[in-house]
């Protein structure tokens, strides 16, 4: 069908891997951000986020010239084929999704698109959004041009995004005309993948009921976790015995401290507002963010009741990323945890082998960065661990026994077998064992 003209908007998580992946098929495809630095790495092709396999396709297409990026929307927009929309949806005090910047966006497309063009809208929204941004880009209209709109959420894994769109389940597409769907059906075409097509509210609504269900069984297993705590049973082992049952399947069964990260607890917030909006209560969603938020601190407080105080401790952090693969700390359960300490007077010491750039940002000079495990905890009175990396899981026990001064670790990824920290002589504490 020829070089298609393609613009995405946007270039966080979704929006750039959107274009990246799209390049890597072949589109001509041009990133607009309002960010002059970050596009300045871009197409310098140095990838602004930690994404496995990312910074390499950045890298081969833009060499290829089949990918660009610009601050310069009004350019971009004017004889696009297809545009993208990939902003953020920040969460509002209310829970809310925040659509400040998928409304201004919709008003840049409406003054400066010249021919006929389809708005695709992939930021996680809330339903009935893909009506208002055709609303908002008619309204305000310049030229004599027909405008479609629709919805293609993403369903990304922060860690193994470029996998997970190419090698994606399915294509939701959300399509209230026939010549939408065709369309975006032709976009997906090399892609060689399932496409589920729908209305597009079902669409909207399909990306938020599918990150609220992960987002329960998450907080579920929290949940039977601290009872098996209480009962002696083994969360590990009860998980291994329910992932055979296909009904249940094996995925997100992993206790721990709670999910993190830009979608899981925004988006439960979000899902749970729309339903207030509408006079309803989701019960099951609200139970899992008030478990999940108090599962974060959990070890925590047992931390708080084994020690007498955490004033001028070191204190040794492992891993901060929200998880494994990427450098995000965005409602990372690590972040509640350093603060609380902080407050306490606890002298932090922290390791994460990729995100200690975003902590940088973060808290500057209140804490210690360090670049190993061993810098970490040497000489530490208590170790946390927050985020599952392979590092971290080969680090030899007996290592903690001989670094720190009191091998006290509280494990909220349940790296570690029970045994071989009790005969290293290592005060352990996991989550559900």
């Amino acid at each position: 069908m020829g070089k298609m003209k393609i613009i995405v908007t946007g270039t966080g998580y979704v929006g750039l891997v959107a274009g990246v992946c799209f390049a890597e098929k072949g589109y001509d495809v041009t990133c607009v951000d309002v960010d002059e630095e970050k596009i300045e790495k871009l197409s310098n092709g140095i990838s602004t986020i930690y994404e496995e396999g990312l910074e390499e396709l950045l890298k081969k297409n833009i060499k290829k010239g089949n990918l660009h990026f610009t601050i310069n929307y009004k350019d971009a927009y004017k004889d696009a084929d297809v545009i993208f929309i990939g902003v953020g949806t920040p969460e509002g005090k209310d829970g809310a999704a925040n659509l400040f910047y998928v409304e201004t966006v919709s008003r840049q497309i409406a003054e400066t698109i010249e021919k006929d063009c389809l708005v695709v809208v992939k930021s996680t929204v809330p339903v009935g959004t893909n009506d208002k941004v055709e609303t908002f880009i008619k309204e305000d209209l310049v030229n004599n041009v027909k405008v479609e709109v629709a919805s293609n959420p993403e369903f990304l894994s922060q860690g193994h995004a470029v996998r997970d769109t190419f090698e994606a389940k399915r294509i939701i597409i959300g399509t209230n005309s026939q010549k939408a769907e065709k369309l975006l059906k032709e976009i997906y075409e090399p892609f060689n993948l399932p496409i589920v097509s729908v209305s597009r509210r079902s669409a909207e609504m399909i990306k938020y009921a599918c990150n609220n269900f992960l987002a329960l069984k998450i907080s579920y297993m929290n949940d039977i976790a601290n009872l098996c705590e209480l009962v002696g049973a083994d969360i590990n082992e009860v998980a291994t015995g329910m992932s055979y049952d296909n009904r249940i399947g094996a995925d997100f069964l992993r206790a721990g401290i709670g999910y993190g990260g830009s979608c899981f607890p925004k988006d439960t917030k979000a899902l749970k507002y729309l339903a207030k909006q509408n006079d309803y209560t989701l019960r099951t969603v609200q139970s899992a963010i008030e478990i999940n938020e108090e599962q974060k601190i959990k070890l925590y407080k047992k931390a708080c009741e084994r020690l007498n105080t955490f004033e001028g401790s070191k204190v040794a952090i492992l891993g901060v990323a929200f998880k494994v693969g990427t450098d995000d700390l965005r409602e990372a359960p690590s972040l509640i945890n350093i603060d609380l300490l902080l407050e306490r007077g606890a002298n932090i010491y922290a390791y994460d082998p990729v995100a200690i750039e975003n902590l940088k940002k973060r808290y500057s000079t209140r804490i210690h960065y360090t670049t190993n495990i061993e810098e970490a905890i040497k000489d530490s009175n208590v170790c946390f661990i927050f985020t599952e990396w392979e590092q971290i899981k080969e680090f030899k026990p007996r290592k903690y026994k001989e670094l720190m001064k009191m091998p006290i670790i509280y494990d909220g990824r349940n790296i570690y077998d029970t045994k071989e920290m009790k005969e290293n002589k290592i005060e352990y504490y996991s989550i559900g064992r």
